[in-house]
């Protein structure tokens, strides 16, 4: 995870740099707007940081992980005139993160005052580690990447409604309704597999208060059926492919396949292998089967035999 978090560090530095540099440049207007949302984001970050160390609650990152997009993209779209495409951006964006906090919220996420709430059990999980169980290398790390790499990646892969912005003059057309259509129905899938999670939580807890004889799922500990039998990690499936999904109203509104936006849907790509790689080690030391549910089936992607024995 350390060396994972080392690697995304760097690569977020390097890859937006050069990616600006190598594509069509934006006008003082949007150049402007980039430059409020990057000042926003490092006062929130710091901010994140500072109530972490204050509570010793180093999920402060997670309880705006589905609120900040909304702010970032109805701000661009605010600045660009709510012309129609980055108007539709940001009423998709909305829609993910109301239903994304609504989840974060049902799990205990959101408590009074704000700064209480469920930490990641991964925090203190990683705090064992040797590198990083000194009070300053805890610090270094809670600043560099809990606070303002997150925040930095939350922005940066809202950011394609800044290249929509450039392509405003351009009518919506065949490639926004594909990518609406898509990004709605990834929110979906994502909604389905939370809930799946959830009700699996639910009544495993409520079968073990009870004193009940666990089987299949319950016995294991972890749900491996339903989505959850096609990919290990659904949900993450469905969160890295809304984003990609995103990126393509950049290249409905610009016709460039390939622009700078990109930078961030594949820093998220980055961060949700290294986050499931970590989750995975823990899962394995805790439930005996979850190796064998790893050799059986894949992390983000289904087997094509697999979905067909599916229907």
């Amino acid at each position: 995870m350390i060396r994972t978090a080392l690697l995304l560090v760097a690569t977020l530095i390097a890859l937006p740099i050069i990616a600006i540099y190598y594509d069509k440049p934006l006008d003082p207007g949007q150049w402007a707007t980039v430059k409020t949302l990057f000042g926003m984001m490092t006062a929130v970050a710091v901010l994140c940081f500072l109530v972490s160390e204050v509570t010793r609650n180093y999920s402060q990152v997670d309880k705006l992980w589905s609120l900040l997009p909304i702010g970032y993209v109805w701000y661009v779209s605010w600045r660009a005139g709510l012309e129609p495409r980055t108007l539709l951006m940001a009423v998709l964006v909305t829609v993910w993160g109301l239903r994304l906090s609504y989840n974060f919220a049902r799990r205990g996420g959101y408590q009074w005052p704000p700064w209480r709430g469920e930490e990641d059990y991964r925090w203190a999980i990683l705090r064992q580690n040797p590198m990083l169980a000194g009070r300053f290398s805890w610090m270094a790390f809670n600043l560099f990447f809990i606070s303002l790499y997150q925040n930095t990646l939350i922005l940066l892969f809202t950011l394609p409604v800044v290249v929509a912005w450039q392509g405003q003059n351009t009518p919506l057309n065949v490639l926004d309704l594909i990518a609406a259509a898509l990004f709605v129905a990834f929110v979906v899938l994502e909604t389905i597999a939370d809930q799946q999670q959830w009700d699996f939580q639910r009544e495993k807890y409520r079968l073990k208060k009870k004193g009940a004889a666990l089987e299949g799922d319950y016995a294991r500990g972890f749900l491996a059926s339903k989505l959850w039998g096609l990919v290990r990690h659904p949900n993450y499936t469905a969160e890295q492919a809304i984003w990609l999904c995103f990126y393509l109203f950049s290249i409905a509104a610009t016709g460039r396949w390939v622009n700078w936006s990109l930078a961030g849907a594949l820093l998220l790509l980055l961060l949700f292998i290294g986050s499931s790689d970590f989750s995975e080690e823990i899962s394995s030391e805790k439930y005996p089967g979850y190796k064998d549910y790893q050799q059986r089936v894949p992390r983000f992607l289904p087997r094509l035999f697999a979905l067909l024995n599916k229907v």
